[in-house]
């Protein structure tokens, strides 16, 4: 049981971290930018191996997957907005995307 609390408050802990390190901003001219407009990122929890990332100007994308410890696990560009992850476990993710400078992250759950 003790074991159980432990590991669940590593999550706790490795989420918050995860979400300050990754925290969605762009500086322009010293004043903050923080959204990729229309960031859309579905289906989230993922079970078929694919996920769509939409943005209202559907620029070419930077994505970065992490796993909840912080460690970059996945690193790709896009051209499209699908982006295949069959290759991933079941769990919980950071998924970052950059577009035009401007950086979001989210959470990503595969089932």
């Amino acid at each position: 049981m003790a074991h159980k609390i432990t590991l669940y408050l590593c999550f706790i802990f490795s989420m918050l971290i995860a979400e300050s390190v990754f925290s969605q901003s762009l500086y322009e001219n010293n004043t903050p930018v923080e959204n990729i407009e229309g960031l859309s990122i579905y289906p989230n929890p993922v079970s078929n191996g694919k996920v769509y990332i939409i943005t209202k100007g559907n620029f070419n994308k930077e994505v970065e997957i992490y796993n909840v410890l912080g460690k970059r696990i996945l690193k790709k560009t896009l051209t499209s907005k699908e982006l295949n992850i069959a290759q991933l476990k079941a769990g919980v993710y950071i998924i970052k995307v950059t577009e035009k400078n401007i950086a979001a992250t989210r959470k990503l759950i595969i089932k």
